[in-house]
């Protein structure tokens, strides 16, 4: 073609790289125990800014029909209510709002109560956007459906793993995992961002990608043991992260291009979603390589075991 310019294209990781990944090995496990530990003191001291789908209440988007939302007259104004605590913060433009509040006591009859005293409060200078009212026995339902959603989730990682490796294998990656998720978990415990049923699926999506990139450095690390069958554990770790590091990075930069993108551009609504899968392909990328992988060395592994293995039959040609 005339008008296409001839690009082959370059490679931005050279060939045969060896990073001495595993002599960090003991570092990268100090760092990620003290921030484990950092994260837990975190959860039991400080606690989640759960939302209205765990703790219960009223969530009440609205706009201002004209120029910008006076939020220090709505807050007078909602506060006089004796609803107990009303957050108000502006979301998007100038003029939209996000009203949350707190769980009344009754059921789900006087969270609707509570949120029509709001819209009346408000009178016809805000347009309604969206309500969203959840009682005691719904969020109560829905706390205990998503720690289950994420304890079924890991179980059946941690199976698979074991059936396609070994058990070593499998004990890597539940670490690897267990890691991200304790993090993430600290650091919304830290910024006091908000907790709610979207976190959950933003966990089990975290959760995905992270299993994605343990399996395919294991799947390296068992190629080649069957490979290099006298070569140390250590060496043989190491050159099996460093021949899938440019796909484990590379893939790790085009995702977070795409959900930078999605926090400039995609609104408040989304913003905490994509920032916990934002950070947790973060620190699933650097789990992957750092802890899931040299963890093995320490279980120790067999590798008698892959010499057990039946060797493929040699394709037939006609």
């Amino acid at each position: 073609m005339f008008l296409v310019p001839d690009f082959k294209g370059h490679d931005i990781f050279p060939h045969h790289l060896n990073l001495p990944i595993m002599r960090y090995k003991e570092l990268c496990f100090a760092i990620s125990i003290l921030l484990m530990v950092i994260s837990l003191g975190l959860i039991f001291t400080k606690g989640f800014n759960l939302g209205v789908d765990f703790k219960g209440g009223s969530l009440i988007e609205v706009r201002a029909k004209s120029g910008e939302a006076d939020i220090s007259d709505m807050r007078s104004s909602l506060t006089a209510l004796g609803l107990g605590s009303v957050q108000i913060q502006h979301i998007g433009t100038a003029g939209d709002v996000l009203i949350r509040v707190e769980q009344q006591e009754g059921e789900e009859e006087a969270q609707q109560v509570a949120a029509k005293k709001v819209l009346d409060t408000l009178g016809e200078g805000y347009e309604l956007r969206r309500v969203e009212i959840v009682g005691p026995a719904v969020s109560g339902e829905l706390r205990m459906t998503g720690l289950i959603a994420v304890f079924v989730a890991c179980i059946a990682i941690w199976a698979y793993v074991w059936f396609r490796f070994e058990w070593q294998f499998s004990v890597g990656v539940l670490v690897g995992l267990g890691h991200d998720a304790l993090i993430t978990a600290g650091v919304f415990s830290l910024f006091q961002l908000q907790f709610d049923l979207g976190i959950v699926a933003a966990f089990l999506a975290m959760l995905g990608y992270s299993i994605n990139d343990s399996i395919v450095v294991a799947d390296r690390i068992r190629e080649n043991m069957r490979k290099y069958k006298k070569m140390p554990l250590t060496e043989l770790l190491n050159l099996s992260i460093n021949e899938t590091l440019s796909r484990t990075v590379l893939t790790g930069v085009t995702t977070v291009i795409v959900l930078l993108s999605l926090i400039i551009f995609g609104g408040e609504v989304i913003r905490n979603f994509v920032f916990c899968m934002l950070f947790g392909v973060l620190i699933g990328t650097y789990s992957s390589v750092f802890i899931s992988s040299p963890l093995i060395e320490y279980l120790g592994i067999r590798r008698d075991a892959m010499d057990e293995e039946p060797a493929k039959a040699p394709a037939q040609t006609s």
